[in-house]
């Protein structure tokens, strides 16, 4: 029995204090700019702004496997946003994207820079603009796409549902974890039972979906998401874990991981990303500002 007292809630919610657990500083119920700061722009086609997240290692997996393939156009300026910060707030990136939510992408390619915000928005512009990564046949294309939908719709159960409450809330409740816990098992056993039978999300081929829904599920049973590997018994889930480390051998996935990180392994942190070079320790310690 719990003797806590049940919440009753008013007939008209008002914000009269911070909310969140962890991330109460950068929870609020309205939008736009809090403080006037302009973004940086670098000298490549592609300006990042982004923090590395799962959300954010989606679209730095896609550019750095782009890259790999020769496509130079793909060249890209990665610059940090410390959402900790508030500069998701500031006023250059909510002209970037009014969500205020990274990553942020401006295609500067062209005579006139093009905005593009939300993460699957940016795999699916970028995979268009290279003809890479998403299949041009309708049925592949199809099911490309859904499945990269299916991680947009579903994700935000698997982390601000479970990982939130199970994780991050100032205490924890058992309806809540439960609640998302079943959720995000039944999540990982529609990928498992997928998985069992294609060797990639999509089917046959490596695609957008693979590297959209890599970070987050990849992340859950490899262990690297709210320490929840053995509460999920993630090991009962061998297809995803095949195919998460599968792509986790790619060297692209390895260096889009790192980009704008700052959790983690000191080694597997680079704060910006400029050119390719900066993947190399020493230039690392400069231009990513490296954590002791």
């Amino acid at each position: 029995m719990s003797d806590r007292t049940e919440y009753v809630p008013p007939k008209v919610w008002t914000w009269d204090k911070e909310s969140g657990g962890r991330f109460a500083s950068i929870n609020r119920p309205v939008a736009g700019a809090t403080h006037e700061k302009p973004l940086p722009v670098g000298r490549h086609p592609l300006q990042l702004y982004s923090l590395g997240t799962p959300n954010g290692q989606k679209v730095t997996i896609l550019l750095e496997e782009l890259l790999a393939l020769g496509h130079a156009g793909a060249e890209y300026d990665a610059w940090l946003i410390r959402i900790g910060d508030g500069d998701q707030f500031g006023s250059g990136f909510v002209e970037a994207n009014p969500n205020s939510k990274i990553p942020a992408l401006v295609d500067r390619s062209g005579a006139t820079p093009v905005r593009v915000f939300e993460s699957g928005a940016i795999l699916t512009y970028l995979a268009e603009k290279f003809g890479a990564f998403l299949p041009t046949e309708p049925a592949a294309r199809a099911e490309t796409l859904s499945w990269l939908f299916w991680q947009m719709g579903s994700a935000p159960f698997l982390g601000g549902g479970f990982g939130h409450f199970y994780a991050y809330a100032p205490t924890k409740f058992e309806y809540p974890i439960n609640r998302y816990a079943m959720e995000a098992k039944r999540q990982l056993d529609v990928l498992d039972r997928r998985l069992a039978e294609h060797e990639f999300v999509a089917g046959s081929a490596y695609t957008i979906a693979d590297m959209a829904i890599w970070p987050w599920y990849g992340g859950v049973v490899k262990g690297w998401l709210y320490e929840a590997a053995e509460f999920l018994d993630v090991q009962s889930y061998r297809n995803v874990l095949r195919w998460a480390d599968q792509l986790l051998a790619r060297p692209a996935v390895q260096r889009g991981r790192k980009v704008n990180r700052l959790t983690g392994d000191p080694a597997d942190q680079l704060h910006e990303r400029h050119d390719a070079g900066d993947f190399d320790t020493k230039t690392q310690d400069k231009v990513g500002g490296k954590q002791g």
